[in-house]
């Protein structure tokens, strides 16, 4: 595990006792909406963009601290560090990497202080982990460019400003611009629940006109470095699951403690002992892979290796599946009714072996990665 500064040790005592304080009354009831007024307690704290530059309200720090705030948050209200993880890894991430000036000044200071929210739209109907498939595509007209085409799955339209939209050039190379969506031209009418109750749109575009300042990569070494930058959000991903699990470890402790049978609690049965000594550690091994994988990643010029992010997204998002499986177990057919929180984190941790790249598509990042360099020595650590 990483060695705490007394900087990051005094963020997160703050965190936690906010979210301990405001956080925990509510959290599992959100039922697929965002917890906006717990973005808002953070961000009036100056927490909740951490990882993002002063000069747009936000803390300074890396995507480490960012890391530490998702999990901490998510450890005691999932959605919120659900939340947390959208806005700080994924689409705001970007502008700020590769945005122009005026980019980041328009679109970072709102989302800073908890008040809107921007996505990433990659997927389409026939190009979801195969990139190389899409069809959406800029064109040029007289100086202009003018977006076209349709994306799916992407998260949270109805409350978010804007997308980072994945999209070809008029040179046929892959790029990404920041899209609105209230501009002319865009279509999300088309609304879908997903398994976990969260909300996912198709949109379609046509001839959307995309200034060229809204223009973050485009040509091969652009696109390869954006997605270099995914890693983040892989690591975010496990994050944000690392959290779950342990939300769904102290309930199920807290029920094994205080629910009888047979004379005794059965946190006193080597059964559900058993189960809790192996959710912990499958819980630690999640938690020392992510965090190895950020602490390199800040040390590499702010850039996770692909190895070590896939690796740590893949272990915890299969983890988290199997921990909260036996957690809501635990609660027997308590846990298994509607409503109950765990019932609600087993269907929205399902989702964490899809989105990001499926679990086949880690593998094969892992299985590349080590065909080209091998697995690592120990001074490579």
């Amino acid at each position: 595990m990483v060695s705490l500064t007394d900087e990051q040790r005094m963020v997160l005592r703050t965190v936690r006792d906010l979210a301990e304080s405001e956080f925990a009354d509510q959290a599992g009831t959100w039922d697929g909406e965002l917890p906006w007024e717990n973005a808002k307690a953070l961000a009036e704290r100056g927490l909740y963009g951490i990882n993002f530059d002063e000069r747009y309200g936000g803390g300074g720090l890396t995507e480490l601290e960012a890391m530490m705030l998702i999990e901490t948050v998510g450890r005691v209200c999932p959605d919120t560090g659900y939340l947390l993880n959208t806005q700080l890894m994924l689409a705001p991430r970007a502008i700020e990497m590769f945005g122009s000036e005026a980019l980041k000044e328009r679109y970072l200071p709102p989302v800073v202080a908890g008040e809107d929210a921007l996505q990433v739209a990659i997927s389409e109907p026939h190009a979801g982990s195969d990139v190389g498939a899409m069809n959406t595509r800029l064109e040029e007209d007289d100086g202009d460019l003018y977006l076209s085409g349709e994306k799916i799955w992407v998260s949270d339209v109805p409350e978010s400003s804007a997308a980072v939209v994945w999209t070809r050039f008029p040179d046929d190379s892959l790029g990404s611009v920041v899209m609105d969506f209230d501009a002319d031209g865009v279509d999300v009418n088309e609304h879908y629940t997903n398994m976990a109750g969260h909300h996912q749109t198709h949109f379609f575009m046509d001839d959307v006109h995309i200034p060229e300042e809204n223009v973050l990569t485009r040509g091969a070494e652009g696109f390869k470095e954006q997605l270099r930058a995914l890693n983040w959000e892989r690591l975010g991903n496990a994050a944000m699951t690392n959290g779950m699990v342990a939300y769904a470890i102290d309930a199920a402790l807290a029920y094994a403690k205080g629910r009888e049978q047979f004379g005794r609690p059965i946190a006193a049965f080597q059964g559900i002992e058993w189960k809790l000594a192996e959710m912990a550690t499958e819980f630690e091994a999640s938690r020392a892979l992510a965090y190895q994988a950020a602490e390199r990643g800040v040390a590499n010029d702010r850039v996770p290796h692909r190895l070590d992010a896939s690796v740590a997204t893949l272990f915890s998002a299969q983890m988290a599946e199997r921990v909260v499986s036996e957690a809501l177990q635990v609660h027997g057919a308590t846990g298994y009714q509607r409503e109950h929180p765990l019932e609600y984190l087993y269907r929205f941790v399902r989702g964490w072996r899809i989105g990001a790249g499926t679990d086949e598509i880690q593998k094969n990042q892992i299985a590349d990665a080590i065909k080209r360099e091998g697995v690592p020595t120990l001074l490579e650590f």
